[in-house]
């Protein structure tokens, strides 16, 4: 089940970050917009720098607690807890909600990168640590800086966007050649064949379409990160970095 959309609101519920995209501004209120952006960023740097190496989830804030999908977040969630990495998410309801809760379901680590909207968006009740970030940019890069893995249920724009984001990156080798998992075959069938098409049409290279994993298998996800992430890049379970308090950091 999926929630009704609901009228009459905009998502750019910051005027700042509605200003700055509107054209040029004073030479005063953009250096204050990038002062504000650049204390955004040292308040999320401080707060992820002693969560782990994370496994981000993205995924629809509209699906319910009985949909088929919010279940398989779940299993997700859990998955990636028992294979020893913190779960990140966006931190709002619906698949995020669940892939946070199935970390917590097993004891697991649950991280969230909350966005302010006028509507969909809460901190979900599964987060042991959150934050609530007034800027969407700033928020996507954060949501990749700490993660070893990218697991994508079903969504909309906003999923999609972080689906290429995270793309485009690893393919112009901006990132390293971390694993992404394409969870639910039936619902990105038609996305799978248009990356296809740019393959045919070279757009992009034939090769490029083993820079993601496409499943219904929680399993398969589980054994694609353990192979392309824990193993590839040498992870093992250790003593994550104390806080320092002179610095006011918390753990």
């Amino acid at each position: 089940m999926i929630k009704e959309d609901v009228k009459g609101f905009s998502p750019l519920v910051n005027p700042e970050e509605e200003d700055f995209y509107a054209g040029p501004q004073t030479r005063w209120k953009d250096f204050k917009f990038v002062i504000k952006v650049m204390m955004e960023f040292i308040r999320g740097f401080r707060m992820l720098h002693f969560v782990g190496p994370c496994v981000t989830v993205f995924g629809s804030a509209r699906f319910e607690e009985d949909d088929k999908f919010y279940k398989l977040a779940v299993r997700v969630g859990e998955s990636v807890s028992k294979l020893g990495f913190t779960v990140m998410t966006g931190g709002g309801p619906g698949i995020m909600e669940a892939a946070n809760r199935g970390a917590k379901n097993v004891g697991g680590k649950s991280i969230g990168c909350n966005i302010i909207l006028p509507f969909e968006q809460r901190p979900n009740p599964y987060l042991d640590k959150w934050m609530d970030f007034n800027f969407f940019f700033v928020r996507k890069v954060l949501l990749s800086k700490y993660s070893f893995a990218f697991v994508v249920m079903p969504g909309g724009f906003g999923t999609l966007d972080e689906f290429f984001e995270a793309l485009t990156l690893i393919q112009t080798k901006v990132m390293r050649r971390f694993p992404v998992v394409l969870m639910c075959r039936d619902f990105h069938h038609d996305l799978y064949a248009y990356v296809q098409h740019l393959a045919e049409y070279g757009t992009i290279n034939k090769e490029d379409l083993e820079l993601f994993l496409l499943t219904d298998s929680v399993e398969e996800m589980e054994e694609h990160i353990r192979k392309y992430a824990i193993d590839a890049y040498g992870l093992r379970r250790k003593t994550v970095i104390k806080p320092a308090a002179i610095l006011g950091e918390k753990g």
